[in-house]
């Protein structure tokens, strides 16, 4: 009798979160109010979403209007990490950057990762069912024993696969509605659909990075910040 086991996950969190009705328009008036006073405006092209840490404001978490927002991301941050069996009270974890993005008609955020943090968040603060949805791309494919198998164009047009799934796919279209929270390791390349209509799509994005909160006989992790060294340049 034949057997599939399938290895090596990527685990995505999803969550949705509790946030009054009140808070939600006062951070969406924030949000659109940072967009006006962009910094940065040559930056965007008329087909990219507005993307906050590139504008001026990639501090949200510390912003007070935020706060309840980000208790409730650091909450979820600790039940992802209790899901992977990691040890969080031997850590010490940081937001290092927290931002707003709006994707409007048939603007689109490109394919990308977030090279510089461990854990990276999207909070969907305003979305309509029909707005474009969060992909995720595996660069590993593991599956694809034939090269170009999974991307190919013209082997999708002959209709090589009789169905695709995970197991046969090198992205993932993932819904989500207003509220929810997604959590997934920051190397992950997401990005989000295009030629799709928006109808002001609001999200907040977050990095986390971890340090150790004793390096003491630890080869790996980044050890406490404390114990740095700044250079004098």
């Amino acid at each position: 009798m034949q057997k599939i086991f399938n290895f090596f996950p990527l685990t995505v969190y999803k969550s949705t979160l509790s946030l009054s009705v009140n808070e939600k328009n006062e951070m969406i008036e924030e949000v659109r109010l940072m967009e006006k006073k962009s910094k940065n405006l040559d930056y965007k092209s008329s087909s990219k979403a507005w993307t906050g840490d590139t504008q001026g404001f990639e501090y949200l978490h510390n912003n007070p209007k935020f706060k309840n927002l980000f208790i409730q991301i650091n909450n979820c941050i600790l039940e992802y990490l209790e899901n992977l069996s990691v040890n969080h009270k031997k850590l010490d974890l940081y937001f290092q950057r927290s931002w707003a993005t709006i994707s409007k008609k048939t603007e689109h955020i490109d394919n990308h990762s977030h090279d510089q943090s461990h854990l990276s968040i999207a909070f969907y603060l305003r979305k309509q069912k029909d707005d474009s949805k969060i992909m995720f791309f595996d660069t590993s494919k593991h599956n694809e024993f034939i090269p170009q198998l999974f991307d190919s164009r013209s082997l999708a047009k002959e209709n090589i696969f009789k169905k695709r799934d995970i197991l046969n796919s090198s992205k993932v279209v993932f819904d989500t509605k207003e509220d929810d929270l997604l959590i997934f390791p920051s190397k992950t390349i997401h990005g989000t659909e295009q030629g799709k209509s928006n109808s002001e799509r609001i999200s907040i994005s977050a990095d986390i990075v971890f340090l150790a909160k004793d390096s003491t006989m630890l080869e790996h992790l980044v050890p406490p910040v404390e114990n740095w060294k700044k250079f004098s340049n």
